[in-house]
């Protein structure tokens, strides 16, 4: 179930993404303010696409240190796609906490007296916006062949879409969803259906077939997977619940420097721990705080020295929020 819905929210997010391509390239980033603000809205697109722009964005030094450190701090990766489909209402109080911390945070790093010797790898030229490769992603014209000869790509997500929509809506999964949210899923999946029919071979294939069907969902599904069978087996034959709730400050510690790793899915270990109610909002906080999914690795293999700074700066943010939090009692 969490598998599918992922697939779905990926899907209608690459779309928009490609479909929006170059609206972010406005005056609106000369300003500081808007700086942060426009990469905050990045990095908590769901996936690495809005993280993966603002590494480019900061590359190309169209937007500060501080800004990139609010675009991975805003970031969730693939595991908010995960939270989305298991916990809705508290994923989006979580976005909307961390919009604010990233913002807030981007704004304190710019007047930190960092040393920038990183900076001079990076390239001054001008983004580079292939505006001749753009995907033209509904095409009027191609919309009567896709239906009468589709190709096998085509074929594989239309049947996969259908058998959603059928789950979905005879309660196959999502059975004990309020009707609101299942109506909602449905529209969701049957947009998605509309995008496959419609989209040329070129999206279909390297933005849904290549990157998200081959990349990302055998890597949702085995995280999830994975995780969800050791939870259970954890809890069955070790009283494991007993041990996290009376080591929180270690969970708190632990949710922080996992974060270090530039890789979606050891965070889903902390969004089940805390489905189980193992743990509080303010270890989840913490961990989406200093992960970043594999957003920060186009970073990684542009400089190390910044990816490192990027990555401190989160960390200590994700303590400070974690241990307030906890203070707390959130």
């Amino acid at each position: 179930m969490i598998t599918g819905f992922v697939f779905i929210m990926m899907l209608v997010i690459e779309y928009i993404n490609v479909q929006t391509k170059g609206l972010w390239r406005t005056k609106f980033l000369e300003n500081s303010w808007k700086q942060y603000i426009v990469a905050a809205l990045l990095g908590v697109i769901p996936g690495c696409l809005g993280a993966f722009t603002a590494v480019s964005l900061f590359s190309h030094r169209v937007i500060s240190f501080g800004a990139i450190v609010t675009a991975m701090i805003a970031t969730s990766g693939d595991e908010a796609f995960v939270m989305l489909a298991m916990f809705p209402q508290k994923a989006l109080l979580l976005t909307a906490v961390i919009f604010g911390i990233s913002i807030l945070a981007g704004y304190v790093t710019d007047r930190i007296p960092f040393s920038v010797k990183f900076l001079s790898k990076f390239s001054e030229s001008e983004f580079p916006l292939h505006d001749e490769d753009q995907c033209k992603c509904f095409q009027k014209n191609q919309l009567l062949t896709n239906i009468i000869k589709p190709s096998n790509y085509r074929v594989a997500l239309t049947l996969l879409i259908v058998s959603l929509i059928i789950a979905t809506a005879t309660g196959i999964i999502a059975g004990n969803a309020e009707v609101w949210l299942k109506i909602t899923i449905i529209l969701a999946i049957a947009f998605s259906l509309f995008i496959v029919i419609s989209v040329p071979e070129h999206f279909l294939k390297e933005h849904l077939w290549d990157h998200i069907v081959k990349i990302h969902i055998p890597k949702i599904f085995l995280w999830t997977f994975g995780t969800l069978l050791a939870v259970h087996f954890l809890l069955h034959f070790i009283d494991i619940q007993s041990w996290v709730t009376g080591n929180l400050l270690i969970m708190l510690l632990l949710a922080v420097f996992i974060g270090i790793i530039p890789e979606s899915g050891p965070h889903l270990i902390f969004v089940t721990l805390y489905v189980e109610g193992m743990i509080p909002f303010s270890i989840l906080l913490a961990s989406s705080i200093s992960q970043d999914g594999h957003g920060s690795l186009p970073l990684l293999a542009e400089s190390k020295r910044g990816f490192l700074y990027v990555k401190s700066v989160n960390m200590v943010v994700a303590l400070v929020v974690g241990l307030i939090g906890y203070a707390m009692r959130l």
